[in-house]
């Protein structure tokens, strides 16, 4: 299985973060129905000195090379990745993507309506570049903002509740979607060191969802253990 991380900020990392995809490599090592494989064009964390995606210093320098490819960047949404999914599934053969995306979309860029059309888009990208794929998507999880800011909260809820129905309408047996549960007892209190980015306890919150999403509905791996 070539899994393909897709994602912002919250997925890419910045240096010296272990990264919730680091908690994922460590779960799917650890869990039944291998091998597992991760893919991508890229590599790095976010450097926030630098302002560019040129780190290497993962939290744990064991994270093996192979395993931290992805295709994430810090300020990237939907709009952005829908033009360059189609050429990353062709060129890194990819099976299955996971999909963390929209909250930088609403925030800077798109209206729930156009980040939804934008999830199609990509979906029907991905799909030029290998039929049949599967893709499981996580809902937006609001951060520090949506607490303060009412218009924009209630603009995550109407993407969310797009989302859910764009996964549902573009189902296919074929090219199955899947939308994982958002985190019920996400807290930007302790899941999050600054409102919004992953802490350690919320890597392992980001991990679990996509992790019991995919042994729920299709079998794959084991249910999430925190600390596996």
């Amino acid at each position: 299985m070539r899994m393909m991380f897709v994602g912002d900020s919250m997925t890419i990392g910045g240096a010296g973060e272990h990264t919730w995809r680091y908690r994922m490599w460590q779960h799917l090592s650890a869990a039944p129905g291998g091998p597992h494989e991760f893919v991508g064009p890229r590599t790095a964390l976010h450097d926030c000195v630098a302002g560019a995606p040129v780190s290497h210093d993962y939290a744990d320098p064991a994270f093996p090379v192979a395993a931290r490819r992805h295709l994430a960047g810090w300020g990237e949404g939907w709009l952005h990745m829908a033009p360059l999914i189609r050429e990353a599934v062709a060129t890194h053969r990819a099976d299955l993507l996971l999909v963390s995306l929209g909250l930088i979309d609403l925030g800077f860029y798109t209206d729930a309506d156009q980040t939804a059309a934008n999830v199609r888009r990509f979906v029907a990208e991905a799909r030029e570049a290998n039929p049949g794929i599967r893709i499981v998507a996580l809902p937006v999880v609001p951060n520090v903002r949506a607490h303060t800011d009412p218009p924009f909260a209630a603009e995550c809820e109407r993407f969310n509740e797009r989302l859910e129905k764009a996964i549902v309408n573009l189902d296919a047996p074929h090219s199955p979607l899947l939308l994982a549960s958002r985190p019920a007892d996400w807290s930007i209190h302790h899941d999050t060191y600054d409102g919004t980015h992953p802490s350690p306890s919320g890597e392992h919150k980001l991990a679990a969802a996509f992790a019991n999403a995919l042994h729920q509905a299709w079998g794959l791996g084991a249910p999430y253990r925190p600390g596996s």
